[in-house]
């Protein structure tokens, strides 16, 4: 398979990655004077101190917070909603995102629609959406990513879903890149080892989805590789033991090499069939859920002999040095999956059955269907289906 020999690539965000840099948010020129402070809805920030060393670096950098703690494990659209009128309330003039991926992609949404007009399915484009541009630039926004999953500090997209509609789409504009972005390990030495794997995965298949993309270019395969070798040897480290911070540190650099190869590159169906499950289940994880997908829809790609090559040099980028076939990409990833604890989850644990895998399909197909023309192998409504009924249990 071939390389792209051209490529674009605009990352116009300030990435400050280490231990301890939560510390140093002071030293930076912040894009306001009055932020909505986004979080959770779930206790974690709080209780270990995140919130009120965020709060203190603002005031010691000159700006005040107003703290809106609504965020679900799946952002909803109302919830979205809700955030904006709550800056819009207070005067806020910037976004402050202190939390993971869901975080991160609800304050995206909410920077938008605190400076637009009506609703933010005015503008998502799919499904139901009205595809409608955006008069005004949203808020700036300051990412401090608390998890190592999903990229988000670096790349202009949010994923939220329309709990009326069921739907679960990408939103974002040029102008959502975070202006500054913290990435301290040190604040995912407290994720319980279950969402440390969930979150890994997801950087991963980040990375894994880019590599073997139609939409492959020198400078994507340069970040998918290293992101992957850096996820593929230390998550199963980081699961092990939460504080170990050579391994939170590698897998929250694979995890922000991931998030600027969705920029420069593109990922694939995987995330769109999973968008599908999580928008009908609302409590199932997002890597939970690709996890569960992820060795049936490798499986069908490499059994039609897409991308053979790459499959290779991903399973020897994760440690099987030894390598030859791109079957081997699907015995290194179950072997990760087991050291991880999560080889064995299950699609029924969180209440889906066969009988949905139709309305999934034709879902995931509507609400987002870019990412299948990134495919190297067009899927049909029953491949889609066939892919959920292999990954099931």
């Amino acid at each position: 398979m071939e390389t792209n020999l051209h490529f674009t690539f605009h990352i116009p965000t300030r990435v400050c990655f280490g231990p301890g840099e939560l510390d140093n948010l002071h030293t930076h020129p912040m894009p306001g004077r009055k932020a909505l402070l986004v979080i959770s809805n779930g206790r974690s920030t709080k209780a270990n101190g995140y919130l009120a060393r965020t709060e203190e670096q603002l005031k010691k950098a000159g700006a005040t917070a107003v703290v809106f703690d609504r965020i679900e494990t799946n952002p909803l659209k109302s919830t979205v909603m809700a955030g904006a009128a709550a800056a819009r309330e207070n005067g806020c003039d910037f976004i402050v995102a202190l939390g993971g991926g869901s975080v991160m992609d609800a304050s995206k949404a909410i920077a938008l629609m605190t400076t637009n007009p009506g609703d933010l399915w005015d503008y998502a484009a799919g499904g139901t959406g009205q595809g409608r541009p955006y008069p005004e630039k949203p808020l700036p926004i300051v990412a401090i990513t608390t998890t190592a999953g999903t990229g988000s500090e670096v790349d202009r997209w949010g994923v939220i879903t329309n709990g009326e509609t069921h739907e679960k789409i990408g939103i974002g504009a040029e102008d959502c890149f975070p202006v500054l972005s913290i990435v301290d390990p040190q604040l995912m030495a407290s994720v319980p080892p279950r969402f440390t794997a969930y979150q890994g995965f997801d950087a991963l298949f980040h990375s894994v989805e880019a590599y073997t993309s139609k939409h492959t270019n020198l400078m994507s395969d340069m970040f998918c590789m290293a992101a992957i070798e850096n996820v593929g040897h230390y998550l199963a480290r980081a699961v092990r033991d939460g504080s170990d911070m050579e391994a939170r540190t590698r897998v929250a650099f694979g995890n922000t090499l991931s998030g600027i190869a969705m920029e420069v590159g593109v990922t694939s169906s995987q995330h769109s069939l999973e968008h599908a499950m999580s928008a009908f289940h609302q409590e199932l994880p997002h890597g939970a859920g690709l996890i569960m997908l992820s060795k049936a829809y490798f499986t069908f790609f490499i059994e039609r002999h897409m991308a053979d090559e790459r499959f290779v040099k991903m399973a020897q980028a994760m440690g099987m040095e030894e390598a030859t076939q791109p079957m081997d990409f699907i015995a290194a990833l179950t072997k990760l999956q087991q050291a991880c604890g999560v080889a064995d989850l299950k699609m029924s644990d969180y209440g889906i059955t066969p009988d949905e895998f139709m309305k999934l399909a034709v879902n995931a197909k509507e609400t987002m269907p870019g990412l299948f023309g990134a495919d190297r192998y067009e899927l049909s409504i029953d491949d889609c289906v066939a892919i959920y009924a292999a990954a099931y249990r």
